[in-house]
């Protein structure tokens, strides 16, 4: 990041115990490996360390997946170039909302605009402890498509799921990912970051073989640009 006069807006979810993407999956759980107590017998005396220990789903918090997630072809979150996740403008198209359970359209501002199209649905509450499966705003085919068409947007759901979880055929997650396009889900505080072109990165750890993981998420408010 290299905005020179703005600041940086965290839109990722902290990770801590007990967390779940949603209730049918298993919760988070971290622990010390080595306690403060334990390292005394390991070092001099007065000197302590930790280091902890975390056992959790990949898709926990905020994450990025990546088309190994749909296909079995493609490319894992390890493969992504951070040209592609790091350094990209996104055109938001604004903090748009739906009812719950009803789908989300995408504002034409997006595909007009100089920049790549960031698209994003309005929660404000942050994600509970499993607690968002069900009835949220997401993104149609048609929508999917119009995002595509576009020019290879990026896109971003404050909520659990970017499709409708009652389509088992997952066509937001199908297109945009057989198009090699970053889906971003779980964010949060997009209140003070949805605004015209501002720099997102979306840094994913480098696992291989998986199709989704944990990424922090921010993005820059920085007046050189026209952010208010």
């Amino acid at each position: 990041m290299t905005a020179s006069r703005g600041r940086l807006i965290d839109v990722s979810h902290t990770i801590e115990h007990g967390m779940a993407p949603t209730r049918a999956f298993p919760r988070q759980r971290s622990a010390d490996w080595l306690s403060r107590d334990a390292s005394q017998t390991r070092y001099a005396a007065g000197t302590t360390f930790q280091i902890g220990k975390i056992e959790l789903l990949a898709n926990t918090g905020t994450y990025i997946d990546a088309p190994f997630h749909r296909y079995e072809g493609g490319k894992d979150v390890a493969a992504y170039p951070l040209e592609a996740v790091a350094t990209s403008r996104a055109a938001w198209s604004g903090q748009q909302s739906a009812p719950a359970g009803r789908s989300m359209q995408v504002c034409s501002a997006a595909a007009t605009c100089g920049a790549r199209p960031c698209s994003c649905t309005r929660a404000g509450r942050p994600l509970a402890h499993g607690a968002l499966c069900t009835g949220h705003p997401f993104l149609t085919r048609a929508a999917a498509e119009h995002l595509i068409a576009a020019g290879r947007p990026s896109w971003a759901s404050t909520r659990s799921n970017i499709d409708d979880a009652a389509d088992g055929a997952r066509p937001a997650h199908t297109l945009l990912l057989g198009a090699a396009i970053p889906i971003v889900e779980h964010l949060c505080g997009l209140r003070g970051a949805a605004r015209r072109r501002l720099p997102v990165l979306a840094v994913p750890v480098k696992v291989r073989g998986w199709g989704a993981f944990r990424a922090g998420v921010c993005g820059s408010e920085d007046d050189s640009n026209g952010a208010a």
